[in-house]
């Protein structure tokens, strides 16, 4: 949180491993300004993560940062005299001594290539999105008759494609979706009477989403779920609530790898994805030296 960072460290740190957890999407977390209340920014948890940097004082052995949500991460490449925020974050933590940076489903994981010589892990949570699944529906089959993962935009395939690829169902995707969208036009196979899964990294107004969730209902699909790591839901739930009670779309599933508004966990269409335990692995393996992979 805000104020001073030479209070949070309490204790000494000299020879530890320090691992820095920060959610920059975590608006719900306030401070007074000449008597106004103030949200925290992405910028404002950025800043605050640096002085956390600075108060440890180059005498921790490692300071790792894990980062769910990359901080500017969706503006992944430039175009015309657009900012590249995340590279240069990037580059400012390598300048300040951090050795690994953990993050979750990255918008576009080549962000890496900003910091070369810096570790990098960019991890997928589909194992617990899965088991969710099957913990909310046992009776769910993957058989190639009755599902199919299908990619919302041409921006996701890669997530979708290896997700059938795990699952060995089918896979196909929607094209021209885009902010602003113009239009979706789907391509490939027939979803008629079997379960879509459509996953995507981040549900922000939702109205991408459902529009292609709509499509697919009008295609005979018999039951859509929709998938997000981030699920931030920035212009309310009503029209998610709608949608499932039209009968558009069955379900949501996300993760806790950011902040999600109190009402959102009250939803009985809304399955939430502990990823808890996973990034805990992450902070063991590093601690001990070993490797990630398995």
């Amino acid at each position: 949180q805000s104020g001073d960072a030479k209070g949070l460290v309490k204790e000494s740190v000299r020879g530890d491993d320090i691992f820095i957890v920060v959610d920059p999407g975590n608006y719900s977390v306030t401070y007074k300004l000449f008597n106004y209340e103030n949200h925290l920014s992405p910028d404002d948890h950025f800043a605050n993560l640096k002085r956390l940097i600075q108060a440890v004082a180059g005498k921790a052995h490692r300071v790792s940062v894990i980062m769910p949500s990359l901080y500017g991460g969706r503006q992944h490449r430039r175009v015309s005299r657009e900012s590249l925020d995340c590279a240069v974050a990037l580059q400012e933590l390598q300048a300040m001594g951090v050795k690994n940076i953990i993050t979750f489903d990255a918008h576009d994981p080549r962000l890496m290539n900003a910091v070369p010589l810096m570790s990098f892990d960019n991890a997928m949570p589909t194992y617990q999105v899965l088991k969710n699944l099957l913990k909310k529906n046992p009776e769910i089959s993957f058989d190639k008759d009755k599902f199919i993962v299908v990619s919302p935009d041409e921006g996701a395939m890669s997530r979708n494609m290896y997700l059938s690829s795990v699952l060995g169902c089918n896979y196909t995707r929607v094209v021209n979706g885009r902010n602003p969208i113009v239009a979706h036009e789907y391509l490939g196979d027939s979803v008629e009477g079997k379960t879509v899964f459509v996953a995507d990294d981040i549900i922000a107004s939702g109205e991408s989403m459902l529009e292609v969730a709509t499509n697919l209902k009008e295609r005979g699909a018999k039951r859509i779920i929709a998938n997000a790591t981030f699920p931030l839901f920035t212009s309310g739930l009503e029209k998610f609530d709608k949608a499932v009670a039209d009968g558009i779309l069955d379900y949501v599933t996300g993760t806790n790898l950011t902040y999600r508004m109190p009402e959102l966990l009250t939803r009985d269409w809304y399955v939430d994805v502990d990823v808890s335990k996973y990034a805990a692995y992450f902070v063991v393996a590093l601690n001990h030296d070993m490797s990630v992979s398995s």
